[in-house]
């Protein structure tokens, strides 16, 4: 090869890694800039909607008559043996308060958890379909019910507080100028500890809902945490 080729072939070569090395940092700046919004705004309009669904709800209870006790059998262990006035006032005002935590962003992650048993049982009591088979279970994926169940709406709930509870509030928020202020890491790396804490959030839940599986995932939380404990020391 002759050396004008040579030389021009290297040119070529750099330009090609130069225009490849400038689209990766255009790339992670990118996805940088959204990482660094994405703490603040999606989080923060998660948390704006799920609180005025919940105040609604409990606004709606605080001033409505209390309808637990037409479906009392329905819910599931403890609260069907639990008075239907009881019940009604806890699910208010978790419901009103919690509203109130997750506008402010306090006691975010215990609050979403509550809030999110909270729509677990009410899937049990009134939105779950009497499944008998995958068929039952997809006709109660809907909004209104017509006869198999309607647990599209509460299911839509959950997802939308699951990052709330694994993630936080996002930087706008009091729990984050707490966390600010003591100095706390929030963005751990997940360990054999973080996955049986997951499993533990959807283990409880579903104790409510689907016994069974609630159970395997607790079972699961436990062997976790174990193995983090004693295997990996």
């Amino acid at each position: 090869m002759r050396p004008g080729a040579y030389r021009a072939n290297n040119k070529k070569k750099g330009e090609a890694m130069f225009s490849n090395a400038r689209l990766a940092d255009l790339w992670t700046d990118l996805i940088a800039r959204l990482r660094a919004i994405g703490e603040i705004v999606p989080r923060l309009i998660l948390r704006l909607i799920m609180g005025w669904e919940f105040f609604e709800s409990g606004r709606e209870k605080l001033n409505g008559e209390n309808w637990f006790m037409s479906i009392q059998s329905d819910f599931p262990v403890p609260f069907n043996i639990i008075p239907a006035n009881i019940s009604w006032t806890i699910a208010t005002w978790f419901e009103l308060i919690g509203a109130f935590a997750l506008w402010f962003g306090l006691g975010t992650r215990f609050f979403a958890f509550s809030l999110l048993v909270l729509t677990f049982v009410a899937t049990a009591a009134v939105h779950w379909p009497m499944v008998s088979m995958w068929g039952d279970l997809l006709k109660g994926y809907a909004i209104s019910d017509m006869g198999h169940g309607n647990f599209k709406l509460p299911l839509l709930f959950v997802v939308m507080l699951l990052p709330l509870i694994f993630n936080g509030p996002g930087k706008l928020s009091i729990d984050h100028l707490i966390a600010k202020w003591f100095g706390a890491d929030t963005w751990p790396q997940p360990n054999g500890d973080g996955w049986a804490l997951a499993a533990l959030v959807f283990g409880i839940p579903f104790l409510f809902l689907i016994p069974m599986l609630g159970f395997v995932l607790l079972g699961l939380a436990l062997l976790l945490a174990g193995f983090q404990r004693f295997v990996r020391g």
